[in-house]
């Protein structure tokens, strides 16, 4: 994110009134300042302190775009804040055509210098232009969080033009122009003792309590406001309950996930909007044919975030959609997607086929979170798609370097949960054992107790790290500050154990002590056996009973020597 100090310090001067403020400049250079401004500028740039107050703000990170590695600037005509038409809309309200394609032009800037230069050659500055040029300054410079504006841009004249007009007297802004300025105070970091952050907040909520604002102001006024100000914000509360009050057909679906994500930012007061909720989660319904993939993702997100564990219906009508829009999702929409229906429980053949048709020949170029999230799609589900493990499994073979620890893990287990091996099994296993040899170290207990679980399942049995695994300073490592040790890593070791002594006898290092050893792997919320489909076991106990003639003449569920569960 960026520190900017935004402060009133040109009006004084009578070339830079409104309408004349960038004639007198437009024949300069954009990086230079000319010689007059350099005077009147002078004593409040030389006070400035040596660094900027480091007052932080709430921050959401900056949308990013359907290209290969999500990090490009949007091209023309797509947006860099989140909400994916807000250039259009606002384009819209403008009152002339002259507007308009001012507005238009500045969408289509890649660069603050081209935004500078552009307005350098107006001859006057309308409001909206001015808040559309902030904005767009600070989405193109806006590279990561905790960046700042370069301070070439902050001593620009003709920046701190657009920041003064803005600030002169903000309740001659229209509500769009008012929203937009907010907006892109959003994306950088503001001192909050800027006179324009100030007096912008002060206006907004001044209509609050005075002006009919429409749906989508208030829904860009809201989000802007938790940004800046917090959920606690007075405005805030004020906000929603207007949306509320308002009719939801005349939400567009990009007020609707506005709406999800200003409720999102707001966790504590969730309860007191359900009901509210339910109407929005019914709603959607209508409006999910319409998301773009960048909406749908957040949709997905917000749900989660709110745990709308009642709105199946919906998860399950956006599982059907975001089929078409798997080519187009980013890796990070890609993987908060997956990440939901992981939550939901959701599953759909026909988005498994098309994750298979996308994920197999980009697996390469694919970020190791995105195929983390994958994997665990498969995993939590069981599904076993061997296009899907065969491709991943290539992936880690060919950079094993680009995953971490919790990575590799997550990568590796589904391999177990599936009992599948892939083609190039000798390959996989001979990487991740280098990598567990040199960074033994480095992964976190539970992290690869749960990893070497996985490999015994698929008899890849871990027997040079098992003496470390039985090893008091493991165990004490495992257990960390907990008075005892959780019944699924015991479980695990135990399993682990019986490896050791079923599978390979030829290991002859330490023992698992007895005191870590479970009498049974079926257990409540922790069992390592596969659960009975109870249709198929109510079906064999009606055909015993028949046979047999009685239900006293067999018995289920009987623990054997080993621990394992029969029946």
């Amino acid at each position: 994110m960026a520190l900017i100090t935004l402060r009133r310090n040109l009006c004084h001067l009578s070339d830079f009134r409104i309408h004349g403020a960038l004639a007198a400049l437009r024949n300069q250079r954009v990086n230079h300042v000319h010689k007059i401004v350099q005077e009147h500028l002078c004593p409040w740039f030389c006070s400035l302190p040596p660094g900027p107050v480091r007052v932080r703000f709430r921050h959401a990170p900056c949308q990013k775009f359907h290209s290969e590695n999500g990090n490009d600037l949007p091209p023309a005509g797509e947006p860099a804040f989140s909400q994916v038409h807000d250039w259009d809309r606002f384009e819209q309200n403008l009152k002339n055509e002259d507007e308009q394609i001012s507005y238009r032009r500045l969408n289509n800037f890649t660069s603050s210098e081209e935004v500078l230069s552009f307005l350098s050659t107006l001859q006057t500055l309308p409001d909206a232009v001015a808040a559309g040029a902030l904005k767009r300054i600070c989405e193109v410079e806006k590279k990561g969080d905790f960046q700042r504006l370069p301070k070439e841009i902050l001593e620009n004249s003709i920046f701190q033009v657009v920041c003064d007009q803005l600030e002169q007297d903000p309740s001659n802004l229209s509500n769009a122009t008012l929203a937009t300025a907010l907006q892109a105070l959003t994306l950088s970091y503001v001192d909050p003792r800027s006179s324009l952050l100030l007096k912008l907040v002060a206006e907004c909520q001044h209509r609050l309590g005075s002006v009919g604002l429409d749906v989508h102001s208030l829904c860009v006024l809201g989000e802007s406001l938790i940004k800046l100000r917090g959920p606690d914000c007075s405005a805030v509360e004020r906000i929603i309950c207007l949306l509320q009050g308002k009719n939801l057909e005349a939400f567009t679906p990009e007020d609707v996930v506005t709406l999800y994500r200003i409720l999102q930012m707001c966790p504590d007061s969730v309860h007191e909007h359900q009901a509210f909720l339910n109407k929005m989660n019914t709603f959607s319904l209508s409006v999910v044919s319409s998301l773009s993939p960048n909406l749908m993702s957040q949709m997905l997100t917000a749900l989660v975030v709110l745990d709308q564990t009642q709105a199946l219906p919906l998860v399950i009508k956006l599982g059907k959609h975001a089929v078409r829009h798997i080519p187009h999702f980013t890796n990070k929409e890609l993987g908060k997607v997956l990440e939901a229906f992981i939550y939901f429980g959701h599953n759909d053949r026909f988005f498994t086929k098309a994750l298979e048709q996308h994920v197999a020949p980009l697996c390469l170029t694919l970020d190791p979170e995105v195929l983390s999230a994958v994997m665990g799609y498969c995993g939590s589900k069981r599904i076993l798609s061997k296009p899907i493990l065969n491709a991943v499994a290539e992936a880690f073979v060919c950079q094993p370097e680009k995953f971490s620890p919790s990575q590799i893990s997550e990568l590796i287990e589904p391999f177990g949960k599936l009992n599948y091996l892939p083609p190039n099994a000798s390959a996989l296993f001979t990487k991740l054992e280098n990598i567990l040899l040199t960074h033994f170290s480095s992964f976190p207990p539970k992290t690869l107790l749960k990893l070497l679980h996985s490999c015994s399942l698929i008899e890849c049995h871990p027997v040079n790290f098992m003496a470390k695994l039985f090893s008091p300073h493991f165990l004490q490592r495992l257990q960390g500050d907990e008075p005892y040790l959780d019944r699924l890593s015991l479980a695990q070791l135990t399993q682990l154990f019986l490896t050791s002594v079923l599978e390979c006898p030829f290991y002859k290092g330490p023992k698992l002590l007895f005191k870590y050893q479970v009498k049974s792997f079926l257990t409540p919320c922790s069992s390592l056996e596969t659960p009975v489909d109870f249709q198929l076991y109510k079906s064999v106990v009606i055909g015993l009973i028949d046979l047999l003639g009685a239900r006293l003449y067999f018995a289920s569920k009987v623990l054997t020597p080993y621990r394992y569960t029969i029946g």
